[in-house]
């Protein structure tokens, strides 16, 4: 590295030489990362004219490529701007590179234009964070922020760059160069105790998550057959499992399909791949509290955060995955065809949820219509809204093999899918990438628009309309309480809105109307043009599990 080389020109080397390469974010008043990145050939450069917007499709990005995605911001409103993004990548653990500057340090705590706090602010919220205010630990850290951000289970790291470092020339001082990291191996000893346990089991669950995303599908069917378990998956863990599989069941917690909540509380083990177990895993049944866990998970910390394992492995799961096959290979168990029964006839049960017309639940049949004619589906981008929550539920949505989905984390920022489909896209080679959004996620990152034209992305976006705000409107309604300020006044058209922003938009009320407005989805998306499909829907129809929250029902009659 030659002497006295600017400031941006060694982060982007370093970016470079650790293959970060894709930057989002809005360029600053002064010259910075965007700007030296655009001269590099290897560099992909996306400017987003919101924060908010950038830091989602940073996320978007991050999940779908399955690396590191770097984030370039400023103090003051920039860094605040996009802290509702990153509270959900930092849920979501999405590997990202927080790259920020800091004002003047003569003008800190006398009133400094545009300072903050962003150590303060983010500190919940990173995996790691680094003032640097000496030029010559730039390299270093922005080589360390790039290998925490995808170490264990990932996450947000951020690098805050002092005005006098940005406005220094940076000594030589060597490149950091990325170091191969062997994933942990699970210890023999608990592979044994979880085989034990596996082994006097009667009726297994298998739950995976996002973390077991590098396994083996034809692996993870092989480890579900050794158990005799019935296979569940997080959100983020959808499309880890093969969903033709006779024993996987759909979500678990809050998005069981019905039948399948009576599984889960019959069930005597629970092995848990690649979760933290968050909060909306554990809802709607009570035997995870009483049966033994077995944890995998390559992060220590997700022991006991959620549940207290019987048998903690802290270890990669594609690599303890083919271990505990081999230990659970010669062992007998109890007699599970009743057990396997059970899970044959639920599948059974949950597929009359799919037999449904326009008529009676425009959410289910334009999800069927959706997966039956645009093949393939690359990334189904999905919102957390009262409506789309239909999207979650097992046979409603069946992921084909290759799908990856991009959903919100525990947070479930209002709009986070919209915005983070125009990462998704961007990471995405081939295939149409689907986003299932509401009126009112929709509307609050209409700037999205902007961004799929831009960066000539063909995106499919379905808006389910129920001209309002769904999830406190139904919240209210069920406790007698007045919705007339969750309903909405303004109704603008998504054909007007689709023409200013060089896309294209129409509104269906039925099945024949749908299937031309997705034949003609399907051939903007070949051309990188964006379709917005408008779809009303009625407040009952959501699933039944929502219809039920506030009681332990699990009717699956017409009404469902």
């Amino acid at each position: 590295m030659a002497q006295g080389r600017s400031c941006w020109d060694v982060v982007t080397e370093v970016l470079s030489a650790f293959g970060c390469t894709t930057v989002f974010g809005l360029p600053s008043d002064e010259p910075g990362l965007l700007d030296q990145a655009a001269e590099r050939t290897e560099f992909d450069v996306r400017v987003i004219g919101d924060q908010r917007v950038a830091a989602c499709a940073a996320a978007g990005y991050a999940i779908t490529a399955g690396k590191p995605a770097v984030l370039a911001l400023n103090s003051g409103p920039s860094f605040a701007n996009a802290i509702p993004g990153l509270l959900e990548c930092a849920s979501l653990s999405a590997p990202l590179v927080v790259v920020t500057t800091r004002v003047p340090a003569e003008n800190i705590g006398r009133g400094g234009f545009q300072y903050l706090d962003q150590q303060g602010m983010a500190a919940d919220l990173v995996t790691w964070r680094y003032v640097v205010d000496d030029p010559s630990n730039l390299a270093w850290a922005v080589g360390r922020a790039v290998r925490l951000a995808s170490a264990g289970r990932g996450g947000i790291t951020l690098i805050e760059l002092t005005d006098e470092v940005v406005r220094a020339e940076i000594p030589d001082s060597g490149l950091p160069r990325p170091v191969p990291v062997s994933p942990p191996a699970p210890a023999p000893e608990a592979l044994t105790r979880a085989a034990d346990l596996a082994a006097a089991a009667e009726r297994p669950l298998l739950v995976v998550g996002g973390g077991a995303r590098g396994v083996s599908p034809t692996q993870l069917e092989s480890l579900a057959d050794a158990l005799g378990a019935a296979v569940f998956c997080t959100a983020a863990g959808r499309g880890v499992m093969p969903e033709s599989s006779d024993r996987f069941l759909g979500l678990v917690g809050l998005y069981t399909t019905p039948p399948a909540g009576r599984i889960l509380e019959d069930a005597d083990l629970l092995v848990i791949v690649g979760s933290r177990f968050e909060e909306t895993a554990r809802m709607g049944w009570d035997s995870w509290r009483d049966i033994p866990v077995v944890h995998v998970d390559v992060d220590d910390t997700a022991f006991g955060e959620s549940v207290e394992p019987s048998v903690p492995i802290l270890a990669d799961a594609a690599l303890t995955v083919p271990q505990l096959l081999h230990e659970l290979s010669g062992r007998t168990h109890p007699d599970r065809t009743k057990w396997a029964h059970r899970q044959r006839a639920v599948r059974a049960e949950q597929s009359a949820l799919t037999d449904v017309g326009f008529d009676r639940s425009p959410t289910r049949a334009t999800l069927a219509a959706l997966q039956r004619e645009i093949d393939p589906i690359s990334v189904l981008v999905q919102e957390n809204g009262l409506h789309d929550i239909w999207s979650y539920h097992y046979p409603v949505t069946t992921l084909r093999p290759g799908t990856r989905v991009v959903c919100p984390g525990e947070q479930t920022m209002m709009g986070f899918g919209f915005a983070a489909s125009v990462g998704a896209a961007i990471a995405t080679d081939e295939g149409t990438v689907v986003t299932v959004t509401g009126d009112s996620a929709f509307l609050l990152n209409v700037n999205v628009l902007n961004a799929f034209r831009e960066h000539r992305l063909g995106v499919v976006v379905v808006i389910l309309d129920n001209q309002g705000y769904g999830w406190p409107r139904h919240l209210r309604a069920s406790e007698q309480v007045d919705v007339t300020l969750t309903e909405r006044r303004a109704h603008p058209s998504v054909t007007d809105l689709a023409t200013a922003f060089g896309g294209w938009g129409c509104d269906v009320a039925d099945e024949r109307q749908l299937s031309s407005a997705l034949a003609k989805a399907i051939r903007n998306s070949a051309q990188g043009i964006f379709s917005l499909i408008r779809v009303p829907v009625h407040d009952k129809d959501v699933p039944v599990g929502i219809l039920n929250l506030d009681n332990d029902s699990e009717d699956t009659s017409e009404e469902s």
